[in-house]
C-alpha cells in the first residue's frame, strides 16, 4: 500500500474577477477595458461551430465581457465544478462556485480535495495565454491589460493566505518577443517564475519556433535568465485537433494530446534547448502516454537523417536526450503513461486536478490519484515525485516555501 501525498496540481483555471481590470486600468479606459455586463445569451453550434448571440428574448441569463470590440460570453463550462451537468450553457458570476474565482474559497476546496498547491492558467476573457489581448488592435490597451492581469495574480490572487499555496502564472503580450522579455523581467521581480505561452504561435498568426530570424529567443532567454518555466495548456494555439468538420466532439476530446505532441516534437527538433540548455517548458492537460513512441521514431530519424538539409535535424544529441530537465508531461488520468514511465523518464511527469474545469476529479481527486497509482503499480517513492516532488523541482517551488 501507498499513500498519497497532499497533491501538487500544475493545471488548474481561475475565473477572472468582473472588476479586475475596471480597478486597475486608467479611466480613460472605462468604457473600453474588459468589464462585466448582464444579459441574455443563446448558445448553438452550427456546422460544429460554436455561436452565442446576446440579447435573445428566449435567452438564459449571462455575464459577457466586453472588451473594446469583444463580447465573450461566459460558459458554465469555464466554471464547471460543482455543477451536476457540464453542458455548455450560459451562467452568471450567481451561479458559479465562489471557489472559482474567490480565494478564500478556492483554497477551502484545495483542503477539502486532498490539494496542497495550485497553479492557474487564465480561464475566460484572456484564454489560455493571453490570446485576446493579442487580437486586439489596441496594442498599448492591450499591453495594459496584460500587465494588469499580472499585477492581480501575483499581488491577489497568490497572495496573503494564498502565499506558497496559490503559484503566479502570468502572461505576456505575445505581439512582441521584446516586450514580452521585458514582462517576464517583471514578473520575476515581484516572485512569479512561469508564463503561459503559446503551444504553437504559428496558428495565432505568428513565427513559429523554427523561425529561422528566431523571432522568440528575447522571450527564451529572459525565461532563462530568470529561471521561469514556460507553460503551454492544450488549445493555447487557438486550435484544437480533430478529423471532420462534422466529427463529434468526442473525438476532438481525445485526440487533444496532439497539440502537445506537436509542440514537445516543435521544442526538440527546433535546437531550442542547445541554445537555452536550462530553458524549462511544461504541457498541461496533454498526458503522456504518447510520448515514448514518439521519442522513438524522432530518435531514429535523427540517427538516419541528421545533417540532411530536408530533414533539417541538426541536433548535437538525439531529440529524447532533451527531455530530462527541460521538458514535463503533466496527467490526470492516463494510466499508459505511468505504465511507460521508465520510458517517459518518472521524474518528468507531473500531476493536475483541472479545477473548475469539466474533465476536473474535484472533489474525488484523492480517489482518483489512489485508483490511478494502484493501477499503474507505482511505489511510494514514484507517488510522491508525481504528486510533489517533480512540480517542486520543474517550478523551484521552494522560491515559495514548498518543500517534499
Amino acid at each position: 500500500m501507498v499513500s498519497i501525498p497532499r497533491i501538487i496540481s500544475v493545471d488548474d483555471h481561475v475565473v477572472e474577477p468582473p472588476n479586475l481590470w475596471t480597478d486597475r486600468l486608467p479611466a480613460k479606459y472605462a468604457g473600453r477595458a474588459p468589464r462585466i455586463v448582464r444579459d441574455r445569451a443563446r448558445f448553438s453550434f452550427v456546422g460544429g461551430n460554436f455561436r452565442a448571440e446576446r440579447g435573445t428574448a428566449d435567452g438564459a441569463w449571462c455575464d459577457w465581457w466586453l472588451y473594446d470590440d469583444l463580447e465573450y460570453p461566459f460558459p458554465r463550462l469555464s466554471a464547471a465544478a460543482g455543477f451536476d451537468s457540464i453542458d455548455n450553457v450560459p451562467t452568471t458570476f450567481d451561479e458559479i462556485r465562489p471557489g472559482t474565482w474567490k480565494q478564500k474559497e478556492r483554497l477551502e476546496d484545495m483542503d477539502a480535495n486532498h490539494t496542497d498547491v495550485s497553479i492557474c492558467f487564465p480561464n475566460v476573457l484572456p484564454r489560455f495565454c493571453g490570446q485576446t489581448f493579442y487580437e486586439r488592435e489596441d496594442k498599448e490597451l492591450a499591453l495594459l491589460c496584460v500587465r494588469a492581469y499580472n499585477d492581480w495574480m501575483i499581488d491577489e490572487w497568490c497572495a496573503g493566505d494564498g502565499r506558497g499555496r496559490l503559484i503566479p502564472l502570468t502572461i505576456v503580450p505575445l505581439w512582441s518577443p521584446l516586450l514580452a522579455a521585458e514582462e517576464i523581467h517583471r514578473c520575476a521581480g515581484k516572485g512569479s517564475y512561469a508564463v503561459t505561452f503559446s503551444e504553437n504561435p504559428f496558428h495565432l498568426g505568428l513565427p513559429s519556433v523554427h523561425d529561422p530570424k528566431r523571432h522568440w529567443d528575447p522571450f527564451f532567454r529572459a525565461c532563462e535568465e530568470t529561471q521561469t518555466v514556460v507553460n503551454m495548456h492544450i488549445g493555447s494555439s487557438s486550435k484544437m485537433p480533430s478529423t471532420s468538420s462534422d466529427a463529434p466532439h468526442a473525438i476532438g476530446s481525445v485526440l487533444t494530446f496532439s497539440n502537445s505532441m506537436g509542440s514537445m516534437l516543435d521544442f526538440l527538433i527546433s535546437g531550442i534547448f542547445d541554445r537555452y540548455p536550462t530553458l524549462r517548458v511544461a504541457y498541461s492537460e496533454g498526458q503522456v502516454g504518447w510520448m515514448p513512441f514518439v521519442l522513438e521514431r524522432a530518435d531514429k530519424l535523427w540517427a538516419q537523417r541528421l545533417g540532411k538539409e530536408e530533414y533539417g535535424i541538426n541536433l548535437e544529441h538525439p531529440p529524447s536526450s532533451y527531455i530530462e530537465d527541460h521538458v514535463w508531461g503533466c496527467i490526470f488520468d492516463d494510466v499508459t503513461g505511468l505504465r511507460l514511465r521508465n520510458e517517459v523518464g518518472m521524474g518528468q511527469i507531473t500531476f493536475e486536478v483541472d479545477y473548475p474545469h469539466a474533465d476536473s476529479t474535484f472533489p474525488r481527486t484523492l480517489e482518483t490519484a489512489t485508483q490511478l497509482v494502484a493501477e499503474a503499480g507505482l511505489n511510494q517513492e514514484e507517488v510522491d515525485l508525481l504528486f510533489r516532488g517533480n512540480a517542486i523541482r520543474a517550478y523551484g517551488l521552494e522560491r515559495f516555501g514548498v518543500t517534499a
